[in-house]
């Protein structure tokens, strides 16, 4: 099946200058599952199908490495001046903690975020679920039905279920502490084993395998060597969010008397194989009290860190020199780990960040932001086939519209994309040659049912914190409303 695409604007790729150029009123040819033509002047009447996009930017699909799989992150959790309110009460973890949900409400909460990822223009993704509902992190059969799901969808995933070795907990005293568990850890890297000796290169090589444990402050440094070794054995990636708070930093300290970077070394994670998410409180950051003492050159070495602007700026915080990070050879993957997973809006978020952190108006082009979602998540992955449009890649490309009545005039489209348009905009997804997205519209999906159950799954996750509290607020008390409530039928 030889399908062509055409449009008002395609980003192609230059191999010489590994880079994206921009090709006006272009074709885009794929036949099954790789790209054959990208481009001007190939003969309609040679393909099976022509699909006219008409005013849109067509480019390839976004990577996205710490893709939200789950019904909530920052809706809750970003407000609240006291945030001890959203973790394990110590006490709820001593009297064992119970999940949330059952098996089949766990994959339907993953299997709606995934819907919700393919919406938002994400073709690869890496996914981050919360462990707060869960009675202590994933499992294998949790995620062998991610796995099943996104073949199902026609998602591109690197999956595997998370694991830590404690959890953190408020004491009854308010205090943060963590509460260990070292052999829930080792227990869950065994499971984590199993799941990428079982599942990479599964689905048609839809789904690859990775090693995915929870924060770097929640595992003791024997389970980030197993890590390290398993990695090896492997030969897969490993993605540890670490540098994402000056919290995380004084606990590493008081605890194993080092720095997260310093940790990385002595267990043998940071290397090639390492994604960071975040990355963002090193030395010389305005929030850290150390001076700069070459954490760049230390980054340079993993396979990318993953910044996520659209989150982090959620929380008050900021990567403070995306040009710095650049320049020093770090390579910048992108990833949304939000509700909604809107990646447009997380570049947009980053560009206007930058700005506004470096106080250069020229700072964090929107080129370089949309590299970072593309190519720089598919170098992260040592991925050649992913993240540009060239012959022989993997047909993976997305379509946003840019003739919406909300859009107005079209300058620069790939700045136009960021500052005029949204993942609301995104009209048709292609991954692997299969059109998993139609006019905005998922095959298959009752969206109305579906938005129905998560807005359930959502309530009961809320009230749910109330049995966890450490002081046993209500509901109401931990999460108040922006405005008081008037009961409906009262003057």
């Amino acid at each position: 099946m030889r399908t062509l695409v055409t449009a008002s604007h395609v980003i192609g790729y230059d191999p010489e200058a590994d880079d994206h150029v921009l090709i006006r009123d272009g074709q885009v040819v794929y036949e099954d599952t790789r790209i054959v033509h990208v481009g001007h002047g190939y003969d309609p009447a040679a393909c099976d199908a022509v699909v006219d996009a008409g005013a849109a930017l067509v480019g390839p699909g976004f990577v996205d490495l710490d893709a939200l799989a789950d019904i909530d992150h920052a809706l809750l959790d970003t407000w609240h001046a006291d945030g001890r309110g959203l973790d394990w009460s110590e006490e709820y973890a001593l009297n064992g903690p119970t999940a949330v949900f059952d098996a089949d409400d766990r994959a339907f909460v993953r299997e709606y975020a995934l819907t919700q990822l393919i919406r938002h223009g994400i073709t690869t993704a890496m996914p981050i679920a919360a462990e707060t509902h869960s009675d202590w992190a994933e499992t294998y059969d949790d995620l062998a039905r991610v796995a099943d799901a996104a073949a199902r969808f026609g998602l591109r995933m690197y999956l595997g279920p998370s694991y830590r070795s404690g959890v953190p907990v408020v004491t009854p005293d308010g205090t943060a502490a963590v509460h260990w568990r070292p052999e829930r850890g080792e227990r869950g890297l065994a499971d984590a084993i199993r799941f990428v000796r079982d599942f990479d290169g599964a689905h048609g090589d839809l789904v690859r395998g990775a090693l995915l444990p929870c924060r770097i402050e929640t595992l003791t440094p024997e389970l980030m060597r197993a890590t390290a070794d398993a990695a090896e054995e492997l030969d897969c990636l490993v993605r540890l969010h670490c540098l994402q708070g000056t919290g995380e930093l004084r606990r590493l300290a008081d605890r194993h008397g080092t720095t997260p970077l310093g940790l990385l070394k002595e267990t043998g994670l940071l290397g090639p194989r390492l994604l960071i998410p975040h990355a963002i409180y090193i030395g010389g950051h305005s929030e850290v009290d150390t001076p700069y003492a070459g954490e760049l050159d230390d980054l340079a070495t993993v396979a990318g860190i993953v910044h996520c602007p659209y989150t982090m700026v959620r929380y008050g915080a900021a990567l403070e020199d995306f040009d710095r990070y650049r320049a020093a050879g770090v390579n910048i993957a992108m990833g949304t780990d939000s509700f909604p997973p809107d990646m447009i809006r997380g570049m947009d978020y980053g560009t206007n960040l930058s700005k506004l952190t470096t106080g250069r108006p020229e700072a964090g082009s929107a080129a370089d932001y949309y590299r970072a979602a593309t190519l720089g998540g598919a170098r992260a992955l040592g991925r050649t086939d992913l993240g540009r449009l060239a012959p022989g890649a993997l047909a993976d490309l997305v379509v946003v519209r840019l003739d919406g009545p909300r859009t107005g005039p079209v300058d620069d489209p790939v700045r136009t994309l960021l500052m005029n348009t949204s993942g609301a905009d995104v009209d048709t997804v292609v991954v692997n040659g299969r059109t998993v997205l139609r006019a905005g519209r998922i095959p298959g999906v009752d969206e109305t049912a579906w938005r129905a159950r998560a807005q359930r799954l959502f309530d009961r996750m809320k009230a749910a914190y109330a049995d966890r509290d450490y002081l046993h607020r209500t509901t109401e008390a931990l999460f108040p409303g922006s405005f008081p409530a008037r009961p409906a039928g009262t003057d």
